[in-house]
């Protein structure tokens, strides 16, 4: 057998070759398990290595990654898929492939190719669910939704959330998510601009309050600002793509690109350069001129 594992979705890819491994080894030990990285091992090792007959086990397990680095490998892909004997399964694992290459083309075709791509919103909220299940416990998909909205869509993040929170109590409920769980400043930058885009002028300040009381300087938290307009213009620039389109083309997690979708609806074009002019020229204000940091980042917002 000879699988490809490939994706933006680096926790995924690698919880499938855990998995695999795992499996592998409860069944033959492992002994016959290795392991081989392009960029160090020669084509002729890794050509070795995929003909060798198993021993003191019954089979061999070789586990080939960053294949696109070594360019005799890529150069020769065919000659080595084909040399891999009866006894042996060969994972590949390349996150990121050039889709145009010929290595791509013919691993997606010859291959067990699986493609592990980013999780939207409702993705990680069933992932979510199924972990807590999975480890004994339960979480409501209203909770699961809001500890990614308070933690972000980081899958690794949100795994080790998972494990601290079942700790505490098997139940996890929202109570236990503030208790447990720090806040991400993007996430509370984006409830901030959300919340100023919606005119709520006293929930805008509240945010922003509770970022200082954070020690989030103000250039910080105008930094994360920044980052949220350049992902708005993105949004409002996409035109009619799908959400799951403008995630793959601009890299971004889908979760977060229907986040934005959701202000985007409410501003203008026009609205948005001037914005994004206005956190612009405040930026060089803050760094050439002695003014009051909080009170014009305060204004900013206020102004919005």
């Amino acid at each position: 057998m000879i699988v490809t594992l490939s994706g933006s979705n680096d926790f995924l890819v690698q919880a499938e070759l855990r998995r695999t491994v795992s499996d592998f080894i409860k069944q033959y030990g492992d002994f016959g398990l290795e392991r081989l990285s392009g960029e160090e091992a020669s084509f002729n090792k890794i050509m070795e290595s995929v003909q060798a007959l198993p021993f003191l086990a019954d089979k061999r397990l070789v586990v080939l990654s960053s294949i696109a680095a070594n360019k005799e490998l890529a150069d020769k892909i065919e000659l080595m898929i084909n040399s891999v004997n009866d006894q042996t399964e060969l994972v590949i694992v390349e996150p990121k492939f050039d889709k145009r290459s010929s290595l791509y083309k013919f691993l997606k075709k010859e291959t067990a190719f699986k493609d592990f791509g980013e999780l939207d919103e409702r993705g990680l909220t069933e992932w979510l669910v199924t972990q807590a299940k999975e480890q004994g416990g339960s979480l409501s998909r209203g909770d699961a939704a809001y500890l990614i909205q308070r933690v972000g869509a980081n899958q690794l993040k949100l795994s080790n959330e998972i494990a601290k929170l079942l700790l505490y109590d098997p139940a996890i409920t929202r109570t236990s998510v503030d208790l447990l769980t720090s806040q991400l400043p993007q996430s509370t930058v984006f409830a901030l601009l959300d919340a100023a885009f919606a005119g709520q002028t006293k929930k805008t300040m509240q945010l922003y309050h509770e970022q200082r009381r954070l020690k989030v300087e103000p250039q910080a938290i105008l930094a994360m600002l920044g980052w949220q307009l350049h992902i708005l213009a993105v949004v409002k620039t996409a035109g009619e793509r799908s959400t799951d389109e403008i995630a793959k083309e601009a890299k971004l997690n889908p979760f977060v690109v229907r986040k934005s979708q959701s202000i985007a609806r409410h501003i203008t074009l026009p609205e948005l350069k001037k914005l994004i002019h206005d956190t612009l020229n405040l930026d060089v204000r803050l760094k050439s001129e002695p003014i009051d940091a909080d009170e014009a980042l305060q204004n900013l917002l206020l102004n919005i």
